[in-house]
């Protein structure tokens, strides 16, 4: 069967002409991008063709989101034409605004937002852009004419990243940003980020502000037509939008800060491009990082910095777009065929808010690095402080802190559960694979990641690896370990059902690895992270952003790890969830 007749079999299965509701277009896109991997490059143009009933689907819906429109702990996320298109994206925008309308007569709220009224807020302006995502500029065009229209300034980025986009808005002192990113969510998703003038994720108090005033405009059959947009020109062309290079306001905030910091950009790429015994390979899997890391290495041509997959493909290759150990064997194949000694492996998510390196032989999560940065800086960069890491990651960082005497902060998952001490830590990470540093912005950022990670190896002329045993052979070895399982019941129901792990208290025994194990204590500061009497500990947290349930374990013993994931499996299978 030739592929024409092969596409038009798979299309008649999966849509339904003239009827976008009973299409399921991804479901389609998966099947003809598996059969592109598999049978060549031929699959395109039906992979296009599908594309473009997804455009018309984003640009046609009138109905509501299938989902309800929901902040989880990183902003907005559902699939692309049945929960993000043209009319969704332009209420939840319109919700802003109205939140903004509404600041003059609420201090609470303008303190909250970091503006001193909505005339300063619109003079201010938002900064605006998208990640890699199918549809991007479309959405992105919608944003920027609800804003103009309200009378905000728009500051356009055109795609990047998210952490880009937070610096732009602490360089160019804007009122908040908006980056159009599911961040590592598959392919089918899109997503809708706000940030306020901190350019952190917003508060809690905020996103409840948006959601509430979304649902408002819903139930009064919110009316809106969609703009138009086919190119940057497009959206350049809206009264009060000004396209500017926001790689540029990144780099400025860096060099500015580092007195703060202690991290040298240019001193620190000069000396990975002049060294010739060091190797860096980026994956940028595809997404809006490939757009930078050239850039950021000053467009040297070297033959020593790699970049891999740095075309752009908004199906990400048919990978789910995330940084894994599965994602990381093409940066380990790179480095294993090099001869240099000093290697460095990345790989970065698709709005580069998330990074996880490797030297070819070892590979560094941010469980590991996220307490390595803190070790570089506090011992070389002799920079004094606190540690912050969210409650699912790993206590190697907690050793460390107790060992230097300073304090530790260790809030639920989010990033925007750091805000309280902001400017106070030295480093702040979650176990997603997230950092950011003091005198950097309070939003996760992977670039700022990878100059850690440069400054590590040029400082100590070592591999990450042999960095991280060093540090383990003074303060010990911790094997952390994390995965997810996906669920059909959700919100209150599965929050009912979670409660079932109540049972798991102190002093209880649970069998791991068939070795009886005492709970030594019981933390709920978000989930339930269970301590058993060795060390070790399993967490278990329903997702705020997906349908699944996460878990995250952490051993004393590199065997261990897989003994605490089975039995974080078997709780969830006793109280229904499995």
């Amino acid at each position: 069967m030739s592929i024409t007749e092969n596409s038009h079999q798979l299309f008649e299965r999966f849509t339904v002409k003239g009827d976008h509701g009973r299409s399921d277009y991804f479901a389609l896109i998966k099947e003809l991008v598996a059969k592109k991997q598999s049978e060549g490059e031929g699959w395109q143009q039906a992979i296009d063709a599908a594309y473009q009933l997804v455009r018309q689907e984003i640009e046609e819906n009138s109905s509501n989101p299938t989902q309800t429109i929901t902040f989880g702990t990183s902003g907005w996320r559902g699939k692309l034409g049945k929960d993000i298109f043209c009319r969704s994206v332009a209420l939840v925008t319109t919700a802003i605004v109205k939140m903004y309308e509404a600041v003059d007569s609420e201090a609470e709220l303008r303190a909250l937002l970091g503006v001193q009224g909505v005339g300063a807020a619109r003079q201010r302006g938002c900064v605006l852009g998208f990640d890699n995502r199918f549809a991007g500029e479309l959405l992105a065009c919608q944003v920027a004419a609800v804003l103009s229209a309200a009378g905000f300034a728009v500051h356009y980025a055109g795609e990047s990243t998210t952490g880009v986009l937070s610096a732009a808005v602490l360089e160019l002192q804007a009122a908040f940003s908006i980056n159009l990113t599911p961040s590592h969510n598959p392919l089918e998703y899109g997503g809708y980020k706000f940030n306020a003038a901190d350019a952190g994720p917003a508060a809690s108090e905020i996103t409840e502000r948006i959601t509430t005033n979304a649902r408002k405009l819903l139930d009064e059959q919110f009316s809106y037509t969609t703009l138009p947009c086919r190119s940057a020109k497009d959206i350049e062309a809206i009264d009060g939008v000004t396209f500017f290079h926001a790689l540029e306001s990144w780099k400025s905030l860096v060099k500015k800060n580092r007195p703060v910091h202690g991290l040298d950009l240019d001193t620190t790429v000069g000396a990975f491009l002049e060294r010739q015994d060091m190797v860096v390979a980026v994956d940028c899997v595809h997404g809006a990082s490939r757009l930078h890391i050239r850039e950021l290495f000053n467009n040297a041509s070297s033959r020593r910095l790699i970049l891999l997959r740095e075309n752009a493909d908004v199906t990400f290759g048919g990978v789910a777009p995330e940084p894994s150990t599965a994602n990381m064997r093409k940066v380990v194949q790179v480095l294993s065929d090099r001869d240099e000694p000093l290697k460095l492996g990345a790989i970065i998510d698709p709005d580069g808010d998330r990074i996880r390196f490797t030297d070819g032989e070892t590979e560094i999560s941010m469980n590991q690095f996220g307490a390595m940065a803190y070790h570089f800086l506090h011992e070389h960069k002799k920079r004094k402080g606190m540690v912050a890491k969210t409650v699912a990651t790993s206590n190697l960082a907690n050793s460390l802190a107790e060992s230097f005497k300073e304090e530790l902060f260790e809030p639920r998952v989010g990033f925007k559960n750091f805000k309280p001490v902001i400017g106070r830590a030295l480093v702040y990470f979650e176990e997603s694979d997230g950092i950011s540093i003091i005198g950097h912005t309070p939003e996760k950022d992977a670039y700022i990641g990878l100059l850690l990670a440069l400054e590590m190896m040029l400082v100590t002329n070592m591999n990450l690896g042999d960095y991280l045993r060093q540090i383990e052979s003074v303060f010990g070895a911790y094997y952390p370990e994390r995965d997810a399982v996906g669920v059909t019941v959700k919100g209150e129901k599965l929050q009912s059902l979670l409660t079932g792990l109540e049972k798991y208290g102190k002093n209880a025994m649970i069998s791991i690895g068939g070795q009886p194990r005492r709970i030594d204590n019981v933390l709920t500061i978000d989930g339930r992270k269970i301590v058993f009497d060795d060390g070790s500990w399993l967490m278990i947290r329903a997702s705020g952003t997906e349908p699944k349930v996460r878990f995250y374990v952490e051993s004393r013993t590199s065997s261990g790890a897989d003994d605490l994931v089975a039995a974080a499996k078997a709780m969830l299978q006793e109280i229904g969830i499995l």
